[in-house]
């Protein structure tokens, strides 16, 4: 059960997903200059290619509302599956241990797929940005050269951190979360219970099964809980990423855009021990061989054909109120916006000519590339799109239908306002508690609150520990730290550090937290005093030792700590009852919400004929649509759904983020495509568009046809529908899936790889 505010939320995320697998769809390579401007329509860059064959779209097959559904939900889908080719038994769509969504994995922020049973796995291109920035070097820089490792001896460790999860059941334990919840009068008090309930639950899923991971997550804002048990594989492998020209092609220019040429596909290796258990990283451990695996499709891949994504997306927000929707709006963007806008001018000006730098702040860069652009287009759907008024008119229906009723009346009433009051009240503290959050950005920072933290949680019962700092918790945070030897880079972290202080300087902020790293004195405010404060700080510490970090981990007490002369442990000291206040009052909300939501979702139920699905939780879901072009506006002419690989050869300008490797031109320029051209584009085809709903998280997920073989990546959504993760609108919302005809091109005429070609079960032709 979170305890974050919606824009403090945003921020754990990043910090999160920065230090783990790699990011949501690319952005710039902060390894160059940063690529032009998109032109002023916000259109991706266009080119003129060879015209191709005579194309007539096909009539939609039906128009798609929308939804992640959870496996248990999709029987009621199989009418319509069926109807649209579903050849598959429904069944195995609702069991998450049947051959198909066993073969479908978590990476602990972008999803995966084994395409072979010695743990080989898919995903793409992004989400290997972690592995590849852990194994670069500027003599190396796989980032920008890719990496393909031609014996499983040469697959690259990801790093400490690296996860892969494969869920084995998910059970409803609702009942043992909420009851009796209404009789606990103290909103804190409240969430406690919940807290403490959740942590009974994994305790007694987790106790003497090692290698499995527990969890139970919230579902339909709170009125339904579920416990997912997954197996947790800790020691996973880099075999396979395209070079940055590839992988990253089109950048930023290009990103959440269509038409769209980009490769975004890596393959990873899962490894366990001999005896087949989950291990951390070992020369000695072996592949671990998949029960089920997705095999390559047959067939080529049509418009108007039935694809399925399985995968984790992270969070959508359909189920939200009209007063968290104008929060979202009038605060939470515009400030999201600004924020990442400084953050990417801070890094390029503050790692200008230094490879090493530039290199380790890959992950932030990317990130905060990414999400600006999707921030913009969140905004502009909800504002200028009009989402935001049909959020308030069916808020307004849902009223409507309450007080059509004396029983609904008294039940649900007074629910919705409850909620806006909520919400209205936690906004007096949402600048003070996003800028605690911002400060945690730099990793010798985050590192410091950890280890503070951590001694504060150490005395107690592990029962009573806050979840993150449970026992369980431990191996994940050592972990961490010690990865921020590989990560970590001074004028990185000093850069996001200083910056963070200045954005509060200028909103003229009056947290305790200024005070405590800049004093009160006159002339405290100045820049001249944030950068000397700064300097100061990383000059004062020993956290930059990897032996310092852990040690002080595993045994610093709270006055150990306090006897310290480390400035950075010294300032975390100072920021932690701040921490803890803003704790205690999201705590609170969380409380009190646990009580309003659920009738808010019943309300829904009783209003709605047709069953919805919840929003996503980083949880395994299904999604299923149809290939399908679109208008990005009503007079503007439609998209095809297929790009092509001459599209691709024709963008190249030869300078990033346009610049596509020599050996793929020349693969292209000899007509090396073999078995790979689809028929209708006479070409082989690279990305496609489906009309299906997903969002951050699903990156990486497997795109199944109808007998649940792989078609497919998603990897973006289209621009004009970010807001779908608001209000599902069926007309624009797309997605983007790199073909899997081009991902065998690249693999058999490109890189030459025959042996993960033979491991997939295909001839290699292009020699």
């Amino acid at each position: 059960m979170s305890r974050r505010g919606p824009f403090a939320s945003v921020l754990v995320l990043l910090l999160v997903l920065v230090a783990a697998c790699g990011g949501e769809p690319s952005a710039v390579n902060p390894a160059v200059k940063p690529p032009p401007a998109p032109v002023a329509s916000g259109a991706p860059r266009v080119v003129a290619a060879k015209a191709p064959p005579a194309w007539s779209p096909k009539p939609a097959r039906f128009e798609n509302p929308g939804g992640m559904w959870m496996p248990s939900q999709i029987l009621a889908h199989a009418t319509k599956l069926r109807e649209l080719g579903l050849v598959l038994d429904p069944a195995a769509l609702a069991d998450p241990t049947s051959g198909v969504l066993s073969a479908v994995v978590s990476l602990g922020g972008c999803s995966a797929s084994f395409v072979s049973a010695d743990g080989l796995v898919a995903t793409n291109h992004h989400c290997a940005t972690g592995a590849l920035q852990h194994n670069s070097t500027p003599a190396q820089n796989l980032l920008e050269e890719g990496f393909l490792a031609r014996t499983r001896a040469e697959e690259k460790n990801n790093g400490p951190q690296a996860r892969m999860f494969v869920t084995r059941s998910v059970t409803e334990v609702t009942a043992k979360v909420v009851e009796g919840l209404a009789k606990v009068a103290d909103d804190r008090q409240r969430f406690k219970t919940i807290e403490k309930r959740q942590k009974e639950i994994v305790a007694a899923c987790e106790k003497g099964r090692a290698g499995l991971r527990c969890n139970v997550a919230s579902f339909y804002e709170g009125a339904q809980y579920f416990l997912v048990e997954q197996l947790e594989i800790r020691d996973v492998r880099l075999v396979w990423a395209p070079p940055v020209g590839v992988g990253n092609f089109g950048g930023e220019i290009d990103n959440w855009r269509w038409p769209r040429h980009t490769g975004d596909v890596s393959f990873f290796r899962a490894y366990v021990a001999k005896d087949g258990q989950p291990a951390d990283f070992s020369p000695e451990n072996v592949p671990y061989h998949a029960p089920h695996f997705l095999p390559i499709a047959k067939e080529p891949l049509h418009e108007s054909d039935l694809v399925l994504v399985a995968g984790y997306p992270g969070r959508t927000s359909s189920l939200k109120t009209s007063a968290e929707v104008n929060e979202a709006i009038t605060w939470g963007y515009p400030r999201r916006q600004k924020m990442f806008e400084d953050y990417l001018a801070r890094l390029a000006l503050a790692t200008e000519g230094d490879k090493e730098a530039q290199i380790r702040s890959t992950s932030y860069v990317r990130r905060f590339g990414n999400y600006l652009t999707n921030t913009k287009g969140q905004l502009e759907g909800l504002v200028k799109g009009g989402l935001a008024a049909d959020k308030e008119r069916m808020e307004k229906e849902l009223r409507a239908f309450v007080e059509a009723d004396k029983g609904r009346k008294a039940k649900y009433g007074t629910v919705l306002d409850e909620m806006a009051k909520e919400v209205e009240k936690n906004a007096a503290f949402r600048d003070a508690d996003a800028e605690l959050e911002e400060l945690q950005l730099p990793k010798l920072m985050s590192a410091a609150m950890t280890i503070v933290r951590m001694a504060e949680e150490r005395p107690k019962p592990d029962a009573d520990r806050d979840p993150e700092f449970q026992a369980r918790n431990w191996p994940r945070h050592e972990q961490a730290l010690a990865a921020m030897s590989q990560s970590f880079h001074r004028k990185v972290d000093v850069a996001l550090l200083q910056l963070a202080i200045e954005r509060a300087v200028a909103a003229r902020s009056k947290s305790a937290a200024l005070g405590a790293i800049l004093g009160t004195g006159e002339g405290s405010r100045l820049p001249a005093r944030v950068r000397q404060a700064v300097v100061a700080l990383y000059d004062g510490t020993t956290l930059t030792e990897a032996k310092t970090r852990e040690a002080l981990f595993r045994t610093g007490a709270t006055a150990e700590l306090r006897r310290s002369t480390d400035t950075l442990v010294q300032l975390a000291l100072k920021l932690r009852p701040l921490m803890a206040s803003a704790d205690d009052r999201h705590e609170r909300l969380a409380g009190r919400m646990a009580l309003l939501k659920p009738k808010y979702i019943e309300a829904m139920r009783a209003q709605r004929k047709d069953p919805f699905a919840p929003d996503a939780n980083g949880t395994l879901r299904i999604t299923y649509g149809t290939v399908r072009g679109y208008k990005p506006t009503p007079e503007a002419p439609l998209y095809r759904p297929f790009t092509s690989l001459e599209e691709v050869v024709a963008k190249h300008e030869g300078a990033a983020p346009f610049d596509v490797p020599e050996r793929l031109r020349a693969a292209q320029a000899a007509g090396k495509l073999g078995p790979y051209v689809d028929e209708a584009l006479g070409d082989v085809p690279v990305d496609f568009l489906a009309d299906l709903h997903i969002t951050g998280g699903n990156s990486g997920s497997a795109t199944i046809n109808g007998r649940g073989e792989l078609v497919g990546l998603v990897f973006d959504g289209n621009y004009e529908a970010m807001a779908s993760d608001w209000v599902f609108v069926p007309s624009v919302t797309r997605s983007i899936h790199v073909d899997i005809r081009y991902v065998l091109w690249l693999l058999d005429a490109v890189d030459h790889a025959d042996n993960l070609l033979d491991e997939l079960g295909i001839k290699p032709t292009q020699h």
